[in-house]
């Protein structure tokens, strides 16, 4: 007999099989997706559209045919021809699943947007912008001594600001608006002249007639595997007057780097559609920060980027199919300056300059290299390791004398993804979790609520977005205080009620899964930590621990003197937490501290001033970079830290501040039915 079709939902991850002939609507609700439908499945409001994706998933072990879905209808063809549907979209109250599919549900079409945490850390910053205004008076045209209105501009700058005439160049669409903006102004403009860090030219990026004082901003954008994050800046004062954040569109193309590079080696044009997609997402991104700004687009001359090696190379228009086998090699591990136009950025002005941070190595990129910008590991006298965790981890280690650099492929379980009631942060998602050692009872709080789940007023509170699963935040931390309570042990094995005292640890299969919350009695989902999602989280944190511990081996040192947790997801875990999991070396727990979106920091610095940017370029070449997916001790590191906290480091300062106990739930003792019973804690 067949199997029921697998259907896979992005970004969130989830999967399950359903019935063939299940309507997308229906099967999203049944393994609890985030789709939103207000006509009840009648095709009238269309909140529930979504995008199959065709072709080759490695990622996910599943090859989706153009018959996966039922074919298109007539209420679908009736709400295009009145209402209109994006090429590629199809209603999922109406499309039903006949065959294995993978489903993207766009950010519109989800009742609870995703949280992209990537807000803008604030920072003192030496204002040097490479883009400034002047004001100038140009002399009239005379018959008597002809020249052109450009040529008399630039004399005036020459004589006024003493640029240099023959390094001036118009950028696109400013001749054709010079001689306007003359007569307008009564023979006097006001330009905006762009000098790069390393170049010799000056670019006149926008003209206005007479006096023009308003201001000039700039876009400091974090292209990241799961999100894009980009912060609208005042060129004149650093601050930033608008950030937002969604979801990179290319998860549906896999959701890590290595599935991406995979799609791209397998599907012809696999490249230039995601870098199509990526470009859609920054261009949409851009024009709703300068509509909630209330910016005008010419007044958006510059953006500076940051990204990891693969994201950059698909931004750029490049194939990553070398970052996907050794030696990993880049297109280019320089710089990167061009135009706005040349990213296909229609919501800024054609000539905006758009600055790509360096690269430090095949798979240490631009994201890295602005993290270090930010942090500046080359001053420090400590020994401090940076960790920007995320779908793919970069590690910084060093001090003044020496900086070291790696990336780890920690995998998207730290964002929610491939955890049982897993999903992307969002309201109702489950952040913060907390277990009695002695009842082993939890308690918890969602995001969108402030109260915790013990407290009166918190059914009330969450009524509004339900109870909906749980983000990566919260299963660090339901894993750690499942250790800390006794309900794993040091293996990562969730133990039998009859061991751990606590009937909230329910058979799944021949394992155990602990249960966090069941709302099943009121139509909700049932949230569990299962052994595969245990399992999950042990191989994300032993990459992050084993590539931290690669870089302390190349430097000799056996310990830190303080750690720094970069990126969004980093600003958000508990240090205590993360090290209980063995997710980082051990520390001094008040030495442990948060950067925030220290990438974000660092494209800001590098689009407010010139001389960061030469900064980062010489750093880069000075940084030393390890590659883990070469090193076999790699392997062995990854192997001695998949146990929790570790098999061999005693973790001497977590231990001051943390009792762990030392249960231990081997695989005999729970097809018996359980080592030897323990008596239920007090209540």
């Amino acid at each position: 007999m067949a199997q029921d079709p697998l259907v896979i939902f992005m970004p969130s991850g989830k999967r399950g099989r359903v019935p063939r002939g299940t309507t997308v609507l229906s099967a999203a609700r049944r393994l609890g997706v985030d789709l939103d439908s207000v006509c009840g499945g009648r095709g009238i409001c269309s909140k529930c559209q979504v995008e199959p994706a065709v072709g080759a998933f490695p990622k996910h072990g599943v090859t989706v045919t153009e018959d996966a879905l039922s074919e298109w209808n007539a209420v679908e063809e009736r709400y295009r021809q009145k209402r209109g549907l994006k090429p590629g979209r199809r209603l999922g109250c109406q499309a039903r699943i006949l065959g294995d599919v993978v489903i993207d549900v766009p950010p519109e079409s989800q009742v609870h947007r995703q949280v992209v945490r990537k807000a803008a850390t604030a920072r003192a910053i030496t204002m040097d912008p490479a883009t400034r205004l002047l004001y100038v008076e140009v002399a009239e045209p005379d018959m008597h001594a002809p020249s052109g209105d450009f040529e008399r501009l630039k004399e005036a700058l020459a004589a006024q600001w003493q640029v240099d005439p023959s390094t001036i160049r118009p950028g696109p669409g400013v001749l054709a608006r010079l001689q306007e903006a003359l007569r307008k102004g009564d023979w006097a403009v006001t330009v905006a002249l762009h000098r790069g860090h390393a170049d010799e030219l000056e670019r006149i990026l926008e003209i206005w007639p007479g006096y023009h004082e308003g201001p000039l901003y700039g876009l400091a954008i974090d292209v990241g595997s799961t999100t894009i994050a980009a912060h609208l800046t005042n060129l004149r004062d650093g601050q930033v007057v608008e950030s937002a954040g969604v979801m990179n569109p290319q998860i549906r193309f896999g959701e890590d780097l290595m599935s991406r590079v995979s799609y791209a080696m397998m599907n012809p044009g696999g490249a230039a559609e995601m870098t199509a997609a990526v470009r859609e997402a920054i261009d949409r991104l851009a024009r709703e920060l300068a509509e909630a700004a209330r910016v005008e687009r010419r007044e958006i001359l510059e953006a500076v980027f940051v990204c990891n090696p693969v994201m950059h190379h698909l931004l750029l228009g490049i194939d990553p199919v070398e970052l996907g086998q050794a030696p990993f090699a880049l297109a280019t591990s320089g710089s990167v300056t061009l135009e706005a136009r040349d990213l296909d950025l229609a919501s800024l002005t054609p000539g905006a300059r758009i600055y790509v941070l360096p690269c430090i190595a095949g798979h240490v990129g631009a994201d890295a290299a602005a993290v270090a910008l930010s942090e500046e590991p080359w001053n420090s006298d400590d020994m401090v390791l940076i960790v920007d965790v995320g779908t793919n981890a970069e590690i910084i280690l060093g001090n003044h004398q020496r900086v070291l650099a790696c990336s780890s492929p920690t995998g998207p379980a730290f964002e929610g993804a491939q955890i049982s009631s897993g999903q992307r942060a969002a309201p109702g998602a489950i952040e913060r979790v907390e277990i009695d050692p002695e009842t082993k009872e939890p308690r918890f709080r969602v995001i969108g609520c402030d109260k915790w789940s013990d407290e009166e007023g918190f059914a009330e509170a969450v009524a509004a977005t339900g109870i909906t699963g749980i983000c990566g935040s919260g299963i660090i931390e339901a894993v750690a205080e499942m250790r800390m309570a006794g309900i794993v042990d040091a293996s990562g094995l969730i133990g039998p009620p009859e061991a751990t005292g606590t009937p909230r640890c329910v058979p799944e299969g021949r394992t155990y899964a602990y249960v966090l919350h069941d709302g099943t009695g009121d139509g909700g989902p049932l949230i569990a930590v299962t052994q595969g999602d245990i399992r999950a989280i042990q191989l994300a944190k032993s990459a992050l621990y084993a590539g931290a511990r690669l870089l302390m081996d190349e430097m000799g040192v056996d310990r830190v003197d303080r750690i720094v947790l970069a990126g969004a997801f980093g600003a958000h875990i508990s240090p205590k937490h993360a090290m209980v999991l063995g997710m980082i070396p051990d520390c001094p727990l008040e030495r442990v501290t948060s950067a925030g979106n220290a990438a974000g920091t660092g494209a800001r610095i590098a689009l407010c001033n010139r001389a960061a940017r030469a900064e980062i370029e010489a750093r880069v070449r000075d940084i030393a970079k390890i590659e883990t997916a070469v090193e076999p001790r790699f392997q062995e590191h990854f192997v001695a830290a998949n146990a929790i906290p570790h098999a061999t480091d005693p973790f001497p300062e977590l231990r001051r501040v943390v009792t762990l106990p030392e249960p231990a739930f081997n695989a005999h003792a729970q097809e018996a039915g359980g080592a030897r019973r323990r008596r239920r804690p007090p209540r």
